[in-house]
């Protein structure tokens, strides 16, 4: 479907805005209402005099949502501009955020577990088909659709998405907790980066924190590197050893090697019965629910007595997994990792689309932060 830019003086006379939903470092997403009608929309708002030299950005994530349409993925609707701003009229979810939802839940499985990560698999399947690498997968840009139990999961955030012309990338980008071995080596990619973060998610999904964890930079891009990585004990005991190994396929160090969407698709863990039915969700919720309230103010922060300092760029903090029981009191589990609890919706994911979190190219060397401010978005 092509959605061709359509000028107006105004953006008022085609929708009436309702309210602020969120702001990023290039733009703000309010909730719309489309005139003549009862269609909402959530209305990603980017001044041009922001973007001058960052043209590209949007100009790409444009390119790459006009390509798609799946019911696991956030769809652009319309595209406006004003000789002061350019409109992308995005898809309005309402269900709010991945581990929200987990939180809220009465029960939770590895079945749960498994049928997520099989509707994200698919969804980045078909991005897969058309030659795009969404290239920042992670647990803040998994949406619900809407409130109800039985909502679909949808992904969202194609800021840093780019349509692959031959067989690699080049440019490296990404959230540093969910990133490639190959990534940090400087070496060219593909699509096995994404089946890579997936890993990752997957692995947070059943335990609630991440494979990947230190408060040095050059130590966690060190463990990425080996792929360094266990399934401890207790918090593993209940995790089927199929769970395990479909981790271990989407962990592989070698990109080679790595399963493709379309394997993990046709895993037992995704499209047969192994996944286990029994309720890890006090397990889970219980190493989830640990958060540091610094940058994200969350009323349902349950901090532990002394928690890490939070890392701005890319909202990608240091963490150590839990021994003896619990967390230590230098950690930040996975949920800081990912994202807040306090209401990160889809106004978080989409204005925070056009700002690429890169890395730095020598894993040796630690991130500097980005300015002020960039790179984050309104806690709403």
């Amino acid at each position: 479907m092509l959605l061709l830019k359509k000028q107006t003086e105004d953006i008022s006379s085609v929708y009436e805005i309702r309210e602020k939903l969120g702001s990023g470092a290039f733009s703000e997403v309010v909730l719309a209402q489309e005139r003549g009608s009862s269609h909402l929309v959530a209305l990603k708002c980017i001044p041009k005099k922001a973007l001058r030299g960052k043209e590209a950005l949007v100009e790409n994530e444009i390119a790459v949502l006009r390509r798609v349409s799946h019911p696991n993925i956030v769809a652009l609707e319309d595209v406006h501009e004003s000789p002061s701003h350019l409109y992308l009229a995005m898809e309005l979810v309402t269900g709010g955020e991945l581990f929200d939802r987990i939180m809220e839940r009465g029960s939770y499985t590895e079945k749960d577990a498994s049928h997520l990560v099989g509707q994200v698999l698919g969804a980045v399947s078909y991005l897969h088909s058309l030659g795009i690498v969404h290239r920042d997968l992670k647990p803040e840009n998994l949406l619900y659709a809407t409130p109800f139990e039985d909502s679909k999961i949808m992904v969202s955030d194609f800021g840093l998405s780019k349509i692959q012309a031959g067989n690699m990338l080049g440019t490296a980008c990404g959230t540093p907790g969910y990133v490639a071995p190959e990534l940090l080596e400087q070496k060219p990619y593909g699509k096995a980066v994404d089946v890579w973060a997936l890993g990752v998610i997957s692995y947070i999904l059943l335990c609630g924190y991440p494979p990947f964890y230190d408060e040095s930079d050059p130590e966690l891009f060190s463990q990425i590197l080996r792929a360094s990585y266990e399934f401890d004990s207790p918090f593993w005991d209940d995790i089927s050893e199929s769970a395990k190994d479909f981790i271990r396929h989407l962990l592989e160090r070698d990109p080679q090697k790595r399963f493709t969407c379309q394997q993990a698709l046709q895993h037992l863990w995704i499209s047969g019965d192994a996944a286990f039915d029994k309720d890890i969700l006090g397990s889970v919720s219980e190493q989830i629910q640990k958060i540091s309230p610094e940058t994200t103010g969350s009323e349902h922060s349950m901090p532990p007595p002394s928690c890490a300092t939070s890392a701005s760029w890319g909202r990608a903090q240091r963490v150590r997994r839990p021994r003896g029981g619990g967390w230590p009191a230098t950690a930040t589990p996975a949920s800081r990792l990912a994202s807040s609890l306090s209401g990160d919706t889809q106004a978080d994911a989409e204005a925070d689309g056009i700002d690429p979190h890169s890395l730095p190219m020598d894993p040796s060397v630690p991130p500097s932060p980005p300015a002020h401010g960039a790179g984050l978005c309104a806690r709403v």
